[in-house]
């Protein structure tokens, strides 16, 4: 198990039934980079991922 995986694990336990919209979590997200300038290439990396996910591989 990975270090985040407890994080995934509580957000799951803790918001698991709710259902958010994409416009909400890029918010969640530029807020979160506010807040914590230090992982604003990993968030970058996370949503240029999630917006990718559908791409065909080339």
């Amino acid at each position: 198990m990975y270090f985040t995986d407890r994080g995934i694990e509580e957000l799951v336990e803790r918001r698991g039934e709710e259902e958010v919209g994409i416009t909400w979590l890029a918010e969640r997200l530029r807020e979160f980079v506010d807040l914590n300038p230090e992982f604003e290439i990993p968030v970058e990396r996370l949503a240029t991922w999630l917006a990718r996910l559908d791409d065909e591989d080339d």
